[in-house]
């Protein structure tokens, strides 16, 4: 399973429905991701063509299905619902990065508006870890190299002798040095 972040640059909108009759209305986003919420600033009275460009950052893993986008008017009581978009996130993680492209906006089964964002996926740092371990009979100390990769886990056992020296310190004690 891959891990790694996605990041969301949220452009624009157009064409949403004006929920508002008196003046321009103030949308801002919900974006979700699985469990993880966030929220774009308000769009303060730039009405049904908002303009954001902002940039959010979800933990992810390539068995995360899609992006969800909810559309709502900030009010001074309540906020009204405006549409929502589902962005499927596999191109992402296969491609690496998608331009900002546009998405349709629904609400109630019906087109109501288009969302424009960008994404990209960045896959969590490979890393290796080592921890050497030591046999009491054998003299030896066992290196295990751990290496995890985007793909794969691929995992290695080597044997280095040990070097047993006091310390100054502490005549009792002894520690292992690696030539």
């Amino acid at each position: 399973m891959v891990h790694g972040k996605l990041e969301v640059l949220l452009v624009s909108a157009k064409g949403l429905e004006d929920t508002d009759f008196l003046n321009n209305m103030d949308p801002y986003v919900i974006l979700t991701c699985r469990t993880q919420e966030q929220k774009s600033s308000v769009a303060n009275g730039e009405g049904s063509e908002p303009e954001w460009n902002e940039t959010f950052i979800f933990t992810v893993s390539d068995d995360t299905p899609q992006l969800n986008l909810k559309i709502m008017d900030s009010d001074v009581t309540n906020d009204d619902f405006v549409g929502e978009a589902s962005i499927p996130l596999e191109a992402v993680f296969q491609e690496g990065s998608l331009p900002p492209t546009v998405h349709p906006v629904v609400k109630e089964e019906k087109y109501c508006g288009e969302i424009k964002l960008a994404l990209t996926f960045t896959p969590a740092v490979v890393c290796s870890l080592q921890i050497p371990l030591r046999l009491q009979q054998s003299g030896h100390v066992i290196s295990l190299d751990y290496m995890s990769s985007i793909s794969q886990s691929n995992a290695n056992l080597t044997s280095i002798p040990l070097q047993e020296t006091r310390r100054p310190d502490n005549e009792e004690g002894t520690y292992s040095s690696w030539n």
